[in-house]
C-alpha cells in the first residue's frame, strides 16, 4: 500500500514509537516484527545491520500491510534507494548524509537522518530532514536534552532514540519528542532466543500505554510543515 509523506508522518505521530528491530537473521527479524505488531504498534525500523534486512522489510511489506515498514541505519543513498524498492516506506539513519536525504526527496520518502549539536541538527533540517533522529539521546542527558534544543528549533520533530526505556519514556514525550525511538529495551533477541516472544508482546502494549496516556494529557497537535525552502519534488 503506498502512502504519501504526510500520511507516513501523521501515523508515526499518532503511533508515537519507532521500534528500531536489530536481529541476527531474516527469521529472528521477522518474529521480533510480529511480536512487536502483536502489542499494538503499528510502525517498525528494520536496520540494515541485520543480515538478510531487505528480505525482512520485502517480507513484512507484503504479509503484513497493516504495518508501516522503514529501514534503518541507512548509510548511504545507494542502500535508501534500495530499500525503496523493496517498499521501505520512510528511511532512517544514524548520521546526516546530504545524498541520501536527496535521494529521499526525489522519490518522496520521509526522511530521518541522526543528528546531534545544533549545528548538526540545523543541517540536517535544512537539507530537507523530515524528522530528526536524534542520537544517542540518553547519552546527552536525556530529555532535559530535548528541551534544550526545542527552545532554539520549536519547528523540529526529534525522535530520541539510544537508551529510552518504559522508566524514561514518559519523560521525554513530556519534553516534546516526537515519537520515540526505542531499542532493546523493547525489541529483544534474548525474549526470542529464550523462547518468550510474548514478552516482547507485553513489552510492546506497556509503551502503546504510557503513549495512550500521554496523548490523554496533552491535546495531538500535527507535525510540523516542511519548510517551503525544503519542498522537493
Amino acid at each position: 500500500m503506498q502512502h504519501t509523506r504526510n500520511d507516513v508522518l501523521h501515523r508515526m505521530r499518532v503511533t508515537g514509537l519507532v521500534p528500531v528491530l536489530r536481529a541476527t537473521s531474516v527469521h529472528q527479524g521477522l518474529a521480533m516484527a510480529r511480536a512487536i505488531a502483536a502489542g499494538g504498534i503499528d510502525v517498525l525500523e528494520i536496520t540494515m545491520t541485520t543480515p538478510g534486512a531487505l528480505e525482512v522489510i520485502r517480507t513484512l511489506v507484503r504479509e503484513e500491510p497493516a504495518l508501516l515498514i522503514g529501514a534503518g541505519t541507512v548509510l548511504d543513498a545507494e542502500t535508501a534507494r534500495a530499500c525503496m524498492l523493496e517498499g521501505a516506506q520512510f528511511i532512517v539513519s544514524p548520521v546526516t548524509n546530504l545524498k541520501t536525504i536527496e535521494t529521499c526527496r526525489r522519490y518522496s520518502c520521509p526522511v530521518m537522518p541522526g543528528a546531534l549539536t545544533p549545528t548538526e541538527v540545523m543541517h540536517a533540517w535544512e537539507a530537507g530532514a523530515d524528522l530528526i533522529k536524534l542520537f544517542p539521546a540518553s547519552a546527552m542527558g536525556g530529555a532535559k536534552y530535548i528541551r534544550s534544543l526545542k527552545a532554539p528549533f520549536p519547528q523540529v520533530n526529534f525522535i530520541p532514540t539510544g537508551g529510552i526505556s518504559l522508566a524514561t519514556a514518559e519523560d521525554f514525550l513530556d519534553a516534546g519528542a516526537f515519537a520515540l525511538g526505542v531499542g532493546a529495551d523493547l525489541a529483544d533477541p534474548k525474549q526470542l532466543e529464550s523462547g518468550t516472544p510474548e514478552a516482547i508482546t507485553e513489552t510492546a502494549r506497556k509503551y502503546c500505554d504510557i503513549i495512550r496516556s500521554h496523548r490523554e494529557r496533552e491535546p495531538e497537535h500535527p507535525f510540523a510543515p516542511v519548510p517551503a525552502t525544503q519542498q522537493g519534488t
